[in-house]
């Protein structure tokens, strides 16, 4: 579907012409070349012309764009009329100052001087202003034919209406939650703050992939419009999170040309702006692409040695932060295509990596039980923390992920495998833990923090999602999540809305009641 700009432009000078802005319009006509050529009716138009309601006529096609030819037959036809009604100043002034009748004078004289010597005159006589065959009326008649050639009749408020359409059309879309507010500038729902942070307690949606197939990460976009999955058989997929179904109003989709990796796709990350994706696979490569038209911007063909378990945009979306099996953290350059440094010291798989707000430091999180956190500019590390467990014991249990919690930029998130989910500082302080209770099973695999920071919500073997309070620490709600192991979890992020994924190839939407 493609858009012409020059209807683009017409749109903006229908809504101009009709909140009477006309200067402006005259402006615009004037630096586009592009003229809006619009009446209300074409009937009253013509029939305004065969009644010589000149003013009126006038007024209408002050914004046209019209042939000089129709111009100067136009004129010279008023010139002629109020002659005969012996309005002869109007007729004078008409004749000697209007454009049309000066190139008229230029390009026909004999015609112009034929006006001069009827002007002069102290009587009209028809025979002498038509020449044979001709008269007042058939005249008119020529001059209404060759005017409605050269315009068009366009419904009122096109512009206006075409953006109810589209905003319609995002509603049934789901991509506008009912009662959004829309910023139609940005181009996006407002996000209302004030919603208060909710458990969810229900399923809302299941989404069903294929036995070989199952998501191995998920991701919403920071401005809440997809979620994404990427599968263990390559397959990215872009999905409409409201009803459940692949997002057939994203054209490559539609096509069934989707996004895809040569391997397993393990993660999954959104640039500030929404607008481009990364994916990194277990062979080692990652692929960042435009989330709208599906187009592959930049491929890193040997980004790691290993699977890449953890992608993240740096603040500006020049660079990408990745983890891997390979031990390392690496940072890649999107305009260069190459990897710019690299974070050496952990002695296990890397899990997870992340910039930290406001600084220049990172964090990494690693098989190994340890939390690194590193210096971007220098790489170097500045601390290693080893979370410690419950009961005292320190030991190397795997580190799956850390979260920086919002507003707190200094304190973040530990999740490992184990029944305890702490909250650290950068100074390796423990500031307090929330805890499964369970001894067996209740080992954590997967975690995530509501948009403000005031749910922790995890996974553990047991398949159960556990909704802890942050402030307090009180585990608030569990539900059972899916018949295999749980793989992931993602939170919308500014909905009360979570999904959860794993071996039993579903994806799960829940929110409260």
């Amino acid at each position: 579907l493609e858009i012409e700009s020059a209807d683009v432009v017409r749109l903006i000078q229908q809504y101009l012409k009709e909140n009477s802005l006309h200067r402006t319009l005259s402006t615009l006509q004037e630096e586009t070349g592009i003229s809006l050529n619009t009446v209300d009716s074409i009937e009253s138009f013509v029939a305004e012309i065969n009644r010589g309601h000149w003013d009126v006529v006038l007024q209408a096609i002050q914004s046209l764009k019209l042939p000089d030819k129709t111009l100067i037959d136009l004129y010279e036809q008023i010139v002629l009329e109020l002659i005969e009604l012996r309005e002869l100043g109007a007729a004078r002034s008409l004749l000697r100052q209007t454009d049309p009748m000066i190139m008229l004078k230029q390009q026909k004289p004999e015609r112009y001087v034929h006006l001069e010597n009827l002007l002069a005159r102290s009587y009209f006589d028809p025979r002498e202003a038509y020449p044979e065959g001709s008269s007042k009326e058939r005249r008119r008649a020529a001059i209404a034919n060759a005017l409605s050639g050269e315009v068009s009749v366009v419904a009122p408020s096109r512009l206006l209406a075409l953006l109810g359409q589209s905003l319609k059309w995002q509603q049934h879309q789901g991509l506008l939650p009912p009662g959004t507010t829309i910023d139609l500038f940005r181009g996006r729902a407002t996000v209302r703050d004030i919603e208060e942070e909710k458990y969810p307690t229900v399923l809302n949606k299941t989404i069903k992939f294929g036995s070989k197939s199952y998501p191995e990460a998920a991701v919403f976009s920071p401005d809440g419009q997809y979620l994404v999955t990427g599968s263990a058989d390559g397959f990215i997929e872009v999905w409409n999170f409201t009803t459940g179904k692949i997002r057939k109003d994203l054209k490559y989709q539609a096509q069934d040309n989707f996004m895809l990796m040569e391997d397993s796709v393990l993660c999954l990350a959104f640039s500030r702006d929404s607008e481009m994706l990364a994916s990194g696979s277990h062979d080692g490569k990652i692929k960042v692409w435009k989330i709208v038209t599906g187009q592959c911007l930049r491929r890193f063909e040997r980004a790691h040695a290993k699977g890449v378990t953890s992608l993240m945009f740096s603040k500006d979306n020049s660079q990408i932060l990745s983890a891997s099996y390979d031990m390392t953290v690496r940072i890649h350059g999107l305009k260069s295509g190459k990897t710019l440094k690299e974070f050496r010291g952990h002695e296990s798989f890397v899990n997870c990596a992340i910039y930290l707000p406001e600084s220049h430091n990172l964090l990494s999180a690693s098989s190994d039980g340890s939390v690194k956190l590193w210096n971007t500019k220098s790489t170097e590390c500045m601390s290693t923390f080893k979370p410690t467990l419950m009961g005292g014991a320190q030991g190397d249990v795997t580190v799956n992920s850390v979260h920086v919690l919002p507003k707190i930029n200094d304190q973040f998130v530990v999740c490992n495998k184990s029944n305890t989910v702490c909250v650290m500082n950068t100074q390796g302080q423990i500031v307090r833990s929330v805890s499964s209770g369970k001894r067996e099973g209740g080992d954590f695999v997967c975690c995530a923090l509501s948009p403000r920071g005031e749910w922790i919500y995890c996974v553990g073997e047991d398949r159960v999602l556990y909704c802890f309070s942050t402030s307090t620490g009180k585990l608030e709600h569990t539900i059972v999540t899916h018949d295999k192991d749980c793989i992931g979890i993602a939170h919308h992020p500014h909905q009360n809305l979570i999904a959860t994924f794993g071996e039993d190839s579903q994806l799960k939407l829940w929110k409260p009641v």
